[in-house]
C-alpha cells in the first residue's frame, strides 16, 4: 500500500491539541512537510518542533483566527506564495452546547464563520496549485452529527451538515482535477471538546461526571472511548496515494456508535 508523502505539504488547521495535532504528527510519520495553525502561537512552536522528520522534511507553524476572514485570508496568501499545499487537513474546534431553538442569530452566525467560511477561505488558497499539478487532498475534519444530529448539540448539528453539504459538492466540482474531498467523522474522541460536552451533560442533567462517561461508553459498541492519533490515522489514508480513487465519502470513526448504516 502506497501511504508515501514524502515531498508533499500538508496545513493541519486545529493543530494546537486533539485531532489536529495528532492528525500533523501521522502526516509527518508518512513524510510530509507540516505547517500546522491555530491560535496559539506558543502551542504551535511546541507542536512543529515536536513533529518528526525521519524523512529530513520542514515543519512549520501560523497562528490564525478561523473566524477573522480577512487575517485568515492574509495568512494564507502569504503561506502559499512561500510554500504551496498539497494536503488541507481542515479542522476547528466545535460549537458551544445547546438546543438548536434557544441559539441566537450570533451563535449560528459564528459557528458558520468559524467553519463553513474558514473552510471556503482556506481551500480558495490551497486550490490554485493543486489544480496545477492535478493532485491534492481535502480532508473536513466534521462530526458524527451529520448523520444522526447528537442531543444538545444543535448550533453545531446544524453547522456540521452545511459542511458535509459543501465537501460533497466540492468532491463532485474538483474530482477531474486530480483533487479529492473527503470527511471524516470522529465519534467521542478523548479531547478537550468531548471533556467540555461530558461537564455540559453533568451540568443540564444534575449528575456526575464519571456517570456520565460510562453512560457515554456503553453507548459505543467499542465501550471505550478513541484515542486522538486513531482518528488522525483514518485522516492520514485519506491524505496518501492508497486513497486516490476515494472522494465525496463520510467516514465515521465512531467505534460503532451509529446505528445508521
Amino acid at each position: 500500500m502506497d501511504l508515501d508523502l514524502t515531498g508533499r505539504h500538508a496545513l493541519v488547521c486545529g493543530a494546537s491539541e486533539g485531532i489536529g495535532r495528532a492528525a500533523a504528527h501521522e502526516l509527518a510519520l508518512l513524510g510530509a512537510g507540516v505547517t500546522v495553525l491555530a491560535r496559539r502561537e506558543a502551542a504551535l512552536r511546541e507542536v512543529a518542533a515536536a513533529l518528526p522528520a525521519a524523512h529530513g522534511q520542514r515543519h512549520d507553524w501560523r497562528a490564525a483566527d478561523l473566524a477573522d476572514t480577512a487575517a485568515l485570508r492574509a495568512t494564507l496568501e502569504a503561506l502559499v506564495a512561500a510554500r504551496p499545499v498539497d494536503i488541507l487537513v481542515n479542522n476547528t474546534g466545535g460549537p458551544p452546547g445547546g438546543s438548536a431553538h434557544a441559539a441566537g442569530a450570533e451563535d449560528y452566525l459564528d459557528a458558520f464563520g468559524r467553519h463553513l467560511i474558514a473552510g471556503q477561505t482556506l481551500v480558495q488558497a490551497v486550490l490554485p496549485h493543486m489544480r496545477a499539478r492535478r493532485w491534492g487532498r481535502i480532508v473536513n475534519v466534521v462530526s458524527t452529527s451529520v448523520r444522526e444530529p447528537i442531543p444538545g448539540l444543535g448550533v453545531s448539528n446544524t453547522v456540521r451538515g452545511a459542511v458535509a453539504g459543501w465537501a460533497k459538492t466540492l468532491s463532485r466540482e474538483l474530482g477531474p482535477d486530480g483533487i479529492t474531498v473527503n470527511n471524516v467523522l470522529p465519534g467521542y474522541t478523548e479531547t478537550g471538546r468531548l471533556a467540555q460536552i461530558v461537564r455540559d451533560r453533568a451540568a443540564r442533567e444534575g449528575r456526575d461526571e464519571d456517570a456520565v462517561r460510562a453512560d457515554m461508553q456503553a453507548g459505543v459498541p467499542a465501550r471505550r472511548f478513541a484515542r486522538a492519533e486513531e482518528t488522525a490515522a483514518a485522516i492520514a489514508f485519506l491524505c496518501s496515494p492508497a486513497a486516490a480513487y476515494v472522494t465525496g465519502v463520510s467516514l465515521a470513526v465512531d467505534g460503532g456508535r451509529m446505528a445508521s448504516i
